[in-house]
């Protein structure tokens, strides 16, 4: 049977300052948080769990602030546990203001030891300790309140065996070696929750289509998500509340250049004319102005036989290292990361090459596989 964990719910700043200075000297604190997020850019937070093996801690964002003393423990001392953390770190960010570090993700751990790289924590637990957590309450209204005996349950089982797996975990790192290779890319997941797509402009290259565009519509389209990505998070509401990837492509596509051809855009609705139209048309018109050679380049297909002879040989150098090394494949490569190889080889551009433990791993084989694809 599942432990019975004591619960602790922390609703003033003074009780959740009293729970850090609980757990300020602990190894490890495990942290979990249950989130709302159907209509907003931003999650809103409902609930914070931690725990450091002892008690969880169940704070309330509604009704407590994050405080100094939590941003200390979040950033400072004690290892921190987190499993599948990526919406974790958003909800960290918006709610402290501070990610957790150091930080261990028990799902890029598990991956690491040649387990399915996307473990839920159910089955995480399950693995390592043989209990069988309940599911109940996986769909709860987590802003309701008062929670019900069972929810307060269920959160708080989320953070009580994750000390006991991280144990196990730790051991067989260290065992194979691995550990370093933890602690890299743990360090860099937080760093890329960090980066801001809404900066940088990089949100167009998502889509998997790209290779259909012309360089001009590829600008409208870079143009047209980078204005969405910073809208919605200003307006905080979800991207496709404000407009859709399909919309935004099919503008790019098209390019409308007055709201009547804007409008005959497959699938634009008279609302969208009227509340956006302007700024659209201005994107697209911004695009249509930029000089040929600062254009971005056409996207390679997919589908051309050098993609193909490329793509294929990569992925054989990655698969070969996944075997040797007990790993899924993904765990070392990613396919975009794979295509953006190719696509840069195609262009003769330099190769985004991965660094770390998998650049010792894997560098080598992948820059002669397409020395050889070229040389045949």
């Amino acid at each position: 049977m599942p432990l019975t964990p004591e619960i602790r719910w922390i609703d003033t700043p003074a009780a959740l300052d009293a729970a850090c200075a609980e757990v300020v000297g602990a190894e490890v604190i495990a942290l979990d948080t249950e989130f709302f997020r159907e209509n907003t850019f931003h999650p809103v937070p409902a609930l914070i769990q931690f725990s450091a093996g002892g008690p969880a801690f169940v704070v309330d964002p509604l009704e407590v602030e994050c405080t100094d003393a939590f941003r200390r423990l979040l950033c400072e001392g004690p290892l921190k546990l987190l499993h599948a953390s990526s919406e974790d770190l958003e909800v960290f960010a918006h709610w402290a203001g501070v990610p957790p570090a150091p930080l261990v993700d028990t799902q890029l751990a598990q991956g690491l030891l040649g387990e399915d790289p996307s473990m839920g924590y159910q089955r995480l637990v399950q693995h390592w300790t043989g209990e069988i957590l309940p599911k109940d309450e996986t769909r709860s209204n987590w802003l309701l309140r008062p929670l019900s005996d069972a929810q307060l349950s269920y959160a708080a089982l989320d953070v009580v065996y994750l000390v006991q797996v991280w144990e196990h975990q730790r051991e067989s790192l260290e065992r194979q070696g691995r550990m370093a290779w933890l602690e890299a890319d743990c360090r860099e997941m937080v760093a890329q929750a960090a980066r801001s797509d809404a900066a940088d402009g990089q949100w167009y290259l998502r889509n998997r289509q790209l290779w259909r565009l012309a360089p001009r519509q590829i600008e409208a389209y870079r143009r047209l998500t980078t204005w969405r990505e910073g809208e919605a998070r200003r307006r905080d509401v979800p991207r496709g509340w404000l407009v859709n990837d399909r919309l935004l492509y099919a503008i790019a596509e098209r390019l409308p250049e007055n709201r009547y051809e804007l409008a005959q855009v497959e699938g634009v609705k008279p609302p969208l004319v009227k509340r956006e139209g302007d700024e659209l048309l201005t994107l697209v018109r911004e695009a249509l102005h930029v000089d040929e050679q600062a254009l971005p380049p056409a996207m390679p297909s997919p589908m051309a036989p050098d993609f193909k002879r490329r793509l294929k040989a990569l992925k054989r150098v990655v698969n070969a290292e996944a075997e040797a090394l007990g790993l899924a494949p993904e765990v070392l490569m990613r396919r975009r990361d794979l295509e953006a190889l190719v696509t840069a080889d195609l262009e003769q551009q330099p190769l985004p090459l991965p660094g770390g433990w998998r650049g010792e791993r894997l560098n080598a084989g992948l820059r002669m596989a397409l020395d050889e694809v070229q040389s045949g």
